[in-house]
């Protein structure tokens, strides 16, 4: 454009040389307007497409039956939800339109290469199907490393959700190593599928993750028909069925389990309940009785044969309205993370305020809802762990209540209540049940006896049936038997829950929002740099990840009760903030690296020739380094909000899919579709006003090159004219200038992504930075050589950190001696789970002490601690591990002799022989692959194992049928006695199961009101006596 031999006096070369300047000018000006234009419009189409993927993704997976999830990993779910996704918004987005822009460019440019010079341009075209050759392999190399990178990203993840969905469980068998462990074994196979992408990183990185999205959003199943009619139905067609109060008929049903298949569960079943009757299932574990509830409400279709209601067939009723008919409450309550009032109201989306606290009087469940500071609107926290067993069934039962069914399904509804509540609510289900079809599944054989008819089921087939009275007059029948044996044992059961074998999405996988590396700007970068920086990057974010998984493991319970910090929200952090920082700490950090040195010694030698022009160059150049400062901040807020919203809807998608057989049951579909719609539709709303700035910014820099070259040329004139300046030098200075604005330029189309970056190394700097209350990972404290298990809570009060304004323990006097067996009694919610929760530490007192053989217990080693102690909870957790694992968990070179003798005392070692991998066999996430019973002893057997000097056991036994409960429960009195001087603390609304101990404590409002003895405590007929005397009445 300025040739050094052309003069620079003359006219002509000055008229020329100001044309070309407006030209530049003017093409500035045109960049402007138009790279606006382009930036707003594509990304806000990538942003929408995207973010319908997103949506349409999940609708894809309520769709599925619950076959689906019975043989696929859901753990993989949330993934696809959110990292994939994201990685195609960064595949198609506006990096994208700049790999059409270069393509176009070449394209363009090629024709004018054969215009000008045809032959030339024939000899170097040889190299293009060489380097389209090349971009091809690239890019197939990179999609297969892509999705190997997906795939172990979502086994760490699905580690994370596991643990941080059961992290109580985790610590109190002191699992955190183990886990730990495992975390970083899949994020070191993740390092080298890092590197190797990046030593061959393409434009086509995005491929790999679309794969698997798009191939599960066109999946479409003939057996998932069913499930897809859900949410193609309207209103309208809600109403469709007006009654459903016929017979209930199993018609030689078989039916054997997705995941089990060699296993029968019903072997031509043939039963009849019926219509404005209670009919009961009663008989063991396993025998199939929870897979007719399953049936009934078509999570599965059967084998062979059919059920009918009326005369007509199942399948003739439309799902949804079918499933509006039928109340279930189940013995395990299932609630999701937000109010009690939208809980029970997911029960009837259209309820009223007046229907949803009727029903919750129903339950008795509105007097303790009143009493808590935010009443109806109080959040129960994920899984509902703000709220004790009782409560959380209360409310379930109230959801079943609200939308007056015409078909009650009652799995053991009253089995965590306390008697008074019991009675109570009992009376309750007795109304309800009248001008109703009810189904009981049972073991306590009491709470069936007014029923009108009653099975009992063995091996998926009837093997007795008639009336309470007809079955009891038959001579060594079965059910006679079970009567027989819970009357020798004065005990009530509660049955196992096989309806819980859904499989649960931990995931959360790898989590949300995961912010992966994007296209590469430079077509020309050294192989080595690539390899050196994606080395150090990939090591960094597995270094990042690992101890934020460490960090986390060690903050105090009380942190994960915060709304903001569940399971979902956590692992979000550990995928998306790692994913962001790695989106610039590999290639792109050297490719960053190497243009700032490159500008700073442009601009060196820039000085050297020409301050004055130097200056010039600067200017743009400073503008364009001001738009990526506040480019750079204002994506930190973006990232930092939308986060939050994401973390939300990761929360959402992960119960949903943990929950599946609940979201099915209460027809939830429709409502947790639009409230996942609505959170990702409120990030893309959120982003308008900033995304607008990006594209100004983006303007920017496609007309700051032109500008600065106008400018540039204009100010040589003048100096050229005035013989201040040498042609030669505005050559060199021009080159080295206008190299500086578009290196600078290219790193500042990247502001987006370094603003995400800092955005996640802000939150990971936040999260390494906290002191928990309590550091579950702390090595400090004693360890007392001459364990005796004297416990003393002197004076102590309690209040949960998310509940601040609810006094739960209140001045507790509480002495329990070396080798004694105390029990704690009281109605939900009196405080008892929270004396096991301070005594494991997983919070510490208010006001007052608590003291272990004397000494304080915020002074003694707490990891030693809880391998002292041995928790048997009402619910239990396994991991997804074998079962002789997770019998040995939290342990180390555990002989397999002792784990064999431990299941064996916990009555299931014959039950595992008879698996086909044994004690090899996996239970699945949560022990999903086992009934309620098997997963009960199991965790016993987890307990045994430890021989640990004090036993907590809360309803240890709950779970199980008579028989098995009778060898346990021996078992576990053994394992009290085993060592006299083992202290033992029993939870229990059941009454008869204490009576031997040495010491009853009868808890109200967080103080003991009555102590004693079981004998001492009837002579006293106070509130002890009349709870016994009201469980009798029951009985």
């Amino acid at each position: 454009m300025i040739s050094s031999t052309s003069s620079p006096l003359t006219p002509l070369f000055r008229e020329n040389v100001m044309h070309l300047v407006y030209l530049f000018f003017g093409f500035s000006l045109l960049m402007l307007v138009c790279g606006f234009l382009e930036r707003i419009c594509w990304t806000t189409a990538t942003k929408r497409q995207t973010s319908r993927m997103s949506v349409l993704l999940f609708q894809s997976l309520i769709q599925r039956n619950m076959t689906y999830f019975d043989t696929n990993q859901t753990t993989q779910y949330n993934s696809k939800l959110f990292t994939n996704i994201e990685k195609i918004k960064n595949g198609i987005g506006f990096e994208f339109v700049m790999v059409i822009a270069l393509i176009t460019g070449m394209i363009f440019s090629i024709i004018i290469c054969f215009i000008l010079n045809w032959k030339l341009s024939l000899i170097m075209s040889c190299i293009i199907p060489i380097v389209v050759g090349i971009s091809l392999m690239f890019a197939k190399f990179v999609a297969k490393e892509t999705q190997e990178q997906l795939s172990t990203y979502s086994k760490a993840g699905q580690i994370a959700q596991e643990v941080f969905s059961s992290l109580r469980t985790v610590l109190s068998f002191n699992g955190s190593k183990l886990e730990q462990k495992q975390y970083d074994k899949e994020l070191q196979i993740n390092e080298w599928c890092t590197v190797r992408k990046d030593a061959a990183y393409g434009v086509l990185f995005a491929q790999g993750a679309a794969v698997s999205v798009f191939r599960l959003i066109d999946e479409v199943h003939d057996e998932n028909l069913n499930e897809k009619e859900i949410l193609e139905e309207n209103i309208s067609d809600e109403n469709s069925i007006s009654d459903i109060n016929g017979d209930i008929e199993f018609d030689n049903v078989s039916f054997s389990y997705p995941s089990r298949e060699n296993a029968t569960a019903l072997n031509n079943l043939k039963l009849t309940a019926r219509a404005n009757q209670t009919t009961a299932l009663v008989g063991s574990s396993g025998c199939g009785k929870s897979t007719c509830v399953s049936l009934l409400l078509r999570y599965y279709e059967p084998s062979s044969g059919r059920i009918m209601i009326g005369g007509q067939s199942l399948t003739d009723y439309k799902i949804k309205p079918f499933r509006q008919h039928i109340g279930v409450v189940s013995q395990e309550p299932i609630l999701f993370g937000i109010s009690i009032y939208e809980n029970i109201r997911f029960g009837k989306l259209n309820a009223t305020r007046e229907e949803i606290e009727n029903a919750a009087e129903q339950a008795n469940a509105h007097k303790f809802i009143m009493k808590l500071p935010n009443k109806y609107e109080t959040l129960v926290g994920e899984r509902g762990i703000q709220l004790s067993g009782g409560e959380k069934q209360r409310i379930a039962l109230a959801r079943a209540l609200v939308k007056q069914p015409s078909i009650l399904l009652l799995d053991e509804a009253t089995s965590a209540l306390d008697n008074v509540s019991e009675r109570v609510v009992q009376e309750a289900l007795d109304r309800a049940c009248k001008n109703r079809t009810t189904i009981v599944i049972a073991h306590r054989l009491t709470t069936i006896k007014n029923a009108d008819y009653i099975y009992v089921l063995d091996e998926g087939s009837v093997i007795e049936e008639g009336t309470h009275e007809t079955l009891l007059a038959k001579d060594g029948g079965r059910y006679q038997t079970m009567v027989k044996m819970q009357q020798s044992e004065n005990t009530f059961h509660r049955q196992e829950s096989l309806m819980q074998m859904e499989k649960a999405a931990a995931e959360d996988e790898e989590q949300l929002l995961a912010r992966v590396r994007l296209l590469s700007e430079s077509e020309a970068i050294d192989i080595n740099r690539y390899v050196a920086f994606g080395i150090a990057g990939a090591k960094l974010v597995s270094r990042l990840r690992s101890k934020a998984f460490a960090c986390l493991l060690r903050q105090e319970v009380a942190y994960f009760d915060r709304p903001e910090n569940s399971s979902g929200a956590i692992c979000t952090q550990l995928s998306s903030n790692a994913a962001a920082i790695q989106d610039m700490a590999g290639a792109r950090l050297g490719f960053i690296c190497e243009t700032l040195s490159l500008c700073f010694f442009g601009f060196v030698l820039g000085i050297f020739y020409s301050l004055e022009l130097t200056i010039i160059i600067a200017i743009p150049f400073f503008i364009i380094l001001i738009a990526a400062i506040m480019q750079i901040r204002l994506s930190s807020w973006l990232k930092t909000q939308s986060d939050l919203i994401y973390s939300e809807a990761s929360t959402l998608a992960v119960e949903v899919i943990t929950n599946m057989r609940t979201v099915k049951q209460l027809s939830m579909e429709n409502e947790v579709l639009r409230q996942y719609s609505d959170m990702i539709d409120q990030v893309l709303g959120m982003s308008w006003k900033p995304d607008a700035v990006f594209a100004t910014v983006s303007a920017l820099y496609w007309a700051m090159d032109s500008f600065a070259l106008g400018l540039l040329y204009w100010r040589a004139l003048v100096l050229v004219e005035n013989n201040e300046l040498d042609m030669n030098d505005v050559v060199m200075i021009s080159a080295f200038g206008m190299f500086a604005i578009e290196a600078l330029k290219v790193v500042g189309m990247l502001g987006e992504r370094i603003g995400s970056s800092f955005a996640a190394a802000h939150a990971f700097f936040d999260l390494f930075d906290r002191i928990p209350t309590i550091d579950n990972g702390s090595t400090k404290g004693q360890e007392l050589t001459d364990f005796r298990g004297e416990t003393e809570f002197n004076q102590v009060k309690f209040i949960y950190p998310s509940r601040p304004t609810v006094l739960v323990l209140n001045k507790l006097q509480l002495s329990i001696k070396s080798g004694q067996r105390i029990a704690l009694v009281g109605a939900s919610g009196c405080g008892k789970s929270t004396i096991v929760q301070l005594l494991e530490r997983f919070y510490d007192v208010t006001n007052g002490q608590l003291a272990v053989d004397g000494v304080d217990i915020r002074k003694l080693n707490i990891q030693w601690l809880r391998s002292c102690l041995g928790v048997v909870s009402q619910e239990p957790v396994l991991f997804d591990l074998t079962i002789a694992e997770n019998i040995s968990y939290g342990l180390e070179n555990i002989p397999m002799d002792e784990i064999v003798l431990a299941a064996t005392k916990a009555n299931i070692h014959e039950f595992i022989q008879q698996l086909p991998q044994g004690y090899d066999t996996k239970v699945g996430v949560k022990g999903s692959f086992l009934s309620g019973g098997e997963k009960q002893r199991i965790a016993i057997a987890r307990v045994l194992i430890r021989r640990p000097k004090i036993l907590l056991l809360d309803e240890a036994t709950s779970a199980m049928d008579p028989y098995n409960e009778r060898i346990v429960q021996e078992t576990l009195d053994q394992a009290q006695t085993d060592d006299s001087s083992r202290t033992s603390i029993i939870i229990a609304h059941r009454l008869s199961t204490i009576r031997s101990c040495d010491l009853i404590y009868v808890l109200e409002m967080g103080r003991i009101v009555e102590s004693g003895t079981h004998i001492e405590l009837i002579q006293k007929g106070g509130i002890y006596y009349k709870m016994l005397n009201a469980q009798n009445n029951v009985q």
